[in-house]
């Protein structure tokens, strides 16, 4: 889970950043746009994946979506979450338990990503 801890640090870093600026700046978005790409590197997402989430969020947050909102900040903060839940699925899926034990659930990840302490 340590990665996902950074990862989560990372995130919450740069958008405080972002809450001290009143109107966002197209520099103001890269630089975020920069970030979020640079702390999803750092936790091993695929370089693909990357590109092409930084990619929608960028487009997103130059359109008039953010620009007309009274919280741009916050505004950003929910693309990148909605970009994320879509990336991820986009829906939650039940654990289907078999109806005798034991159960069986296969957890695969890199080492050091938290497969043991879930």
């Amino acid at each position: 889970m340590a990665t996902f801890g950074t990862l989560s640090q990372r995130l919450t870093d740069t958008f405080k950043n972002l809450r001290s600026k009143g109107k966002l700046s197209a520099a103001d978005i890269d630089g975020t746009v920069r970030e979020i790409r640079r702390a999803l590197l750092e936790a091993d997402v695929a370089l693909d994946v990357v590109k092409d989430f930084t990619a929608k969020v960028r487009e997103r947050a130059l359109g008039d979506e953010v620009n007309k909102a009274l919280n741009p900040a916050q505004q950003v903060v929910q693309i990148v979450n909605e970009e994320l839940v879509d990336i991820l699925g986009g829906e939650q899926r039940r654990l289907h338990f078999a109806k005798q034990s034991p159960t069986v659930i296969m957890l695969a990840g890199l080492q050091g990503a938290g497969k043991t302490t879930l």
